[in-house]
């Protein structure tokens, strides 16, 4: 089945907002096995809107419609459906009743727009509103059908996993298409997507040879890059037992050429990989942060359960904090020397078995004598000490990004070697 996503709304075309819907419905609709060929973007005009949807309609088996729901006179998804299921609009009382009990239930009178939401093109089945209060709709074209979910990605995310994903694989099951695809998405931190592709690149071209199994490279910002492992089985056990011999593959090859740099499969972030390691060794951390500013405590806690062993940090972000409450020595304050003392100096102070500091220039500035971008992590683990000097890329905040999740990644891979 080909699946086409139309994201709808004027203000995408003129870059006021950023289209993450289409890029997360992609990765959704890849790591299920369902071919995305095409992705559009129009703004919200009637005639336009209806142009695009015939077009991809004439090239897709089924059409994921974002934005255009809402309850203003620019919302007019509804209506363009309607000209091209060549349909009309029908009022839905039920939902009527949905939105009044939505705006009662937060003491506040529905104003009379919001009954555009309730206007349904003759034929279409509705996606129940449970995040907001647009519905969602399913409207079948003979063998063909579009799905239309609201703009807002809270909103789009939920209905997609809840309903239209699910109809989406029924349609391939009544189409002979009885597969099952299973993913599998290895984490990476330190390497490039270049550099990966390269160092799989054997088993790419094996792989495409079988057709049951894929590899696939998500470039992730700040969280490094991705490498998806896609199994398609006769089953759920089939599909994945490939998984799983794949997966020992993937990572023997990548560690062999490239070393340690997958840290989570997966959901897990690097967070949680640490976490993982401190957990099981029955270690205490403490944090001590310049340049980052909190950004590494800010990742840590949102790990369920990091009281149990996250203690707590100190933003040393004026010298003057460095050298009173960490013990630093005088002088410089970003250097491998200030770092090391940072780190022992928070562990002390916090009673904590391990201690974590990051100082550097986030720029734009040089400072101490080094460039922007130059970042000195210490780590002290129960009085034994090691140091990290990193060149990191970017502007003032992503200089600051990158630097607390490479922080974390120079603690895990220390947690591997110690423990």
């Amino acid at each position: 089945m080909r699946v086409e996503v139309v994201a709808v709304g004027t203000e995408l075309l003129l870059g006021q907002i950023a289209d993450t819907n289409s890029q997360w419905l992609g990765e959704q609709l890849a790591a299920n096995g369902i071919a995305s060929h095409y992705h559009q973007h129009v703004g919200d005009n009637h005639e336009r809107m209806v142009q695009v949807f015939r077009t991809a309609l004439a090239r897709s088996d089924a059409l994921i419609v974002c934005g255009g729901l809402g309850p203003t006179q620019d919302d007019i998804t509804r209506a363009a459906l309607a000209e091209v299921m060549n349909v009309d609009l029908v009022r839905d009382e039920a939902i009527v009743t949905v939105i009044e009990s939505m705006f009662s239930s937060r003491s506040r009178t529905m104003p009379q727009n919001n009954l555009l939401q309730a206007d349904v093109p003759h034929g279409a089945s509705i996606i129940s509103q449970r995040r907001g209060t647009a519905p969602g709709l399913i409207c079948p074209l003979g063998n063909k059908v579009i799905y239309a979910a609201p703009g807002v990605p809270y909103e789009m995310t939920e209905m997609f996993e809840r309903a239209i994903l699910p109809d989406l694989l029924e349609r391939e099951r009544a189409a002979g298409n009885s597969s099952v695809i299973k993913s599998r998405v290895l984490k990476t931190w330190g390497a490039s997507e270049s550099g990966l592709a390269e160092a799989l690149g054997e088993r790419f071209d094996e792989l495409g040879e079988h057709g049951a199994m894929t590899i696939a490279f998500l470039a992730s910002g700040i969280e490094g890059i991705k490498v998806r492992l896609t199994a398609r089985g006769s089953d759920d056990a089939h599909a994945l037992e490939l998984l799983a011999s794949e997966e020992l593959i993937a990572r023997r090859i990548i560690t062999e050429k490239l070393g340690d740099i997958i840290f989570a499969t997966d959901e897990d972030t690097m967070e949680d990989a640490v976490a993982t390691r401190l957990s099981e060794a029955g270690l205490s951390l403490a944090l001590a942060e310049s340049l980052t500013g909190g950004l590494i405590s800010s990742r840590l806690v949102n790990v369920v359960g990091a009281s149990t062993w996250y203690r707590g940090a100190v933003v040393s972000y004026s010298s003057q904090v460095k050298y009173d409450l960490l013990s630093v020595p005088e002088g410089p304050v970003v250097s491998i020397e200030a770092a090391v003392a940072m780190a022992s100096g928070v562990r002390r102070a916090l009673g904590a078995d391990v201690g974590l500091s990051v100082t550097g220039v986030a720029g734009p500035d040089p400072q101490d004598g080094h460039e922007p971008g130059t970042v000195f992590v210490g780590l002290d683990i129960r009085g034994v000490t090691e140091h990290a000097s990193l060149r990191l890329p970017g502007d003032r905040p992503r200089v600051r990004a990158y630097s607390a999740i490479s922080a974390l990644d120079v603690l895990r891979r220390a947690l591997d070697r110690s423990l």
